[in-house]
């Protein structure tokens, strides 16, 4: 199952971009998933943004609360995360992420990226000041 994400670029603090996620061959075949985005800067380990599964069920990290918002469209086939009042802290690859083996309700205790089986290649996000 391939993951491709597109959407990335360079904008200054304060602007808004789109990052859009192709996972509608993930979604027809799986009965439940967890999917979503996570980010890692240049020399930073990386960092869980924001989770959705197949029930609508979400989970952001406290750091883009309130900013990002992490949905799917009706046919499951995008995953979509709208990054406004965007940061130079926001600067870093994003990468939208899948698996099938737990949703958000149930991730497992002491979950971390290494749980997510598919990955995509990544996206840049630049944030100038």
């Amino acid at each position: 199952v391939q993951l491709v994400e597109s959407g990335g670029g360079s904008v200054q603090a304060g602007g808004s971009l789109r990052l859009s996620c192709e996972i509608a061959r993930f979604t027809s075949t799986s009965n439940r998933y967890c999917i979503g985005w996570f980010r890692q800067a240049p020399g930073q380990e990386r960092e869980v943004v924001a989770l959705i599964d197949k029930d609508d069920n979400t989970w952001s990290s406290d750091s883009v609360n309130g900013r990002f918002t992490n949905s799917q469209d009706n046919a499951k086939n995008t995953l979509n995360l709208q990054m406004n009042s965007l940061k130079t802290e926001d600067t870093a690859m994003y990468y939208c992420v899948a698996d099938s083996s737990f949703t958000v309700s149930t991730l497992p205790v002491g979950w971390s990226a290494e749980y997510f089986g598919y990955w995509g290649q990544g996206t840049q996000v630049a944030v100038s000041s």
